[in-house]
């Protein structure tokens, strides 16, 4: 079987390395060098690729040796394309899939009209332009040599779309760049872990759903941002195992020297902040950070004040030495996640 995972561009590498890490043998990854898609074949059961946490989307891809999509409205392809919706249909609770859309150069075309007419008729899902359960892409063979190829995602929704995220907020942290921040910070069991400024609940869900840790707590200085995170730990089924403070993230009372691992998704100065607070904000974290972490701790940051944030490490290089600048792309936004070690002397 061939698949496709949409990723973010700037977490190919997360995700090649997840893959990698958690099928080994059973996987064969193609080479691609488009930023976005991670083509390959997998032999196990597809419901293991519903546990991905660093892509967009995974689709499986149908291969038909055609010269254009009309050729798709034949009796032996649509056939073999209908088989594989109403197998993944039925892979999933009666009802999760209600509507579909396609996604295609010349959508808007009569030989997709008839398309779509026909996939309501043989399937009884409703087509919805805009937004639906059952997704697909047609496109012009990407990984075969010739032909067209038909792309299904296999869940209702992007499994970016995290199902314990019941709350949201405005500027909330994309949850695959969430699972690469993770990454970044070398996860072990016995972590202290420490997200500044915790929003809603991100980043603590998904260290949890990465590896156990001694300890996971949060703190934000809003009680409807606070309420928010609490809603999302609860669906997460981890709330015994997170604690949240109302804290002010430059001064948070934490004993010194206590955290193996401190995050942060700093304020953009979009839709959350300002830059002239941010100006005051950024260096008082990063000091503070530094006074509550252990010797070789781990801290990793995300913000899309690239300049600024960049100009502020430079007076902190004693404290915090830059292992590690990745660029994300994502809903137009350019946001860079750097990591950093603890400096437990003075570079020489």
């Amino acid at each position: 079987m061939i698949y496709e995972a949409e990723v973010l561009p700037g977490l190919k590498p997360f995700a090649i390395s997840e893959l990698r890490g958690r099928f080994r043998q059973s996987i064969d990854l193609f080479p691609d060098e488009n930023p976005d898609r991670l083509p390959f074949q997998f032999d196990g059961p597809v419901a293991d690729l519903l546990e991905l946490r660093t892509v967009v989307s995974i689709y499986t891809v149908l291969a038909f040796d055609i010269p254009r999509p009309k050729a798709l409205l034949g009796h032996q392809h649509f056939t073999r394309l209908i088989k594989r919706i109403d197998r993944l249909i039925e892979s999933f609770p009666a009802g999760t899939f209600r509507t579909f859309r396609i996604s295609a150069a010349g959508k808007e075309s009569s030989v997709f009209s008839r398309l779509i007419d026909e996939l309501q008729r043989s399937t009884r899902l409703t087509h919805s332009p805009d937004d639906a359960d059952l997704f697909m892409r047609v496109r012009p063979a990407a990984i075969h040599r010739q032909g067209w190829e038909v792309l299904i995602r296999l869940s209702p929704r992007p499994l970016a779309t995290r199902q314990w995220r019941v709350c949201d907020l405005p500027g909330a942290l994309n949850a695959t760049i969430a699972a690469a921040m993770i990454d970044l910070t070398h996860p072990q069991n016995g972590d202290r872990f420490l997200n500044l400024m915790c929003g809603s609940g991100t980043l603590l869900i998904e260290r949890l759903l990465r590896c156990p840790a001694a300890v996971v707590t949060g703190c934000d200085i809003d009680h409807d941002v606070l309420a928010c995170a609490a809603e999302n730990i609860a669906r997460s089924g981890l709330v015994d195992l997170i604690t949240t403070s109302r804290m002010d993230a430059a001064c948070p009372g934490f004993p010194g020297g206590y955290f193996d691992v401190i995050c942060a998704d700093l304020p953009w100065g979009v839709l959350v902040g300002s830059h002239q607070s941010n100006a005051d904000l950024y260096p008082a974290v990063l000091e503070e950070a530094a006074r509550i972490a252990a010797p070789q701790a781990r801290m990793v940051i995300i913000t899309q004040e690239i300049r600024l944030f960049e100009d502020v490490i430079e007076r902190y290089t004693k404290l915090w030495k830059l292992e590690q600048v990745v660029r994300v792309f994502q809903g137009g936004l350019h946001p860079c996640i750097y990591s950093f070690e603890r400096q437990s002397r003075p570079p020489a």
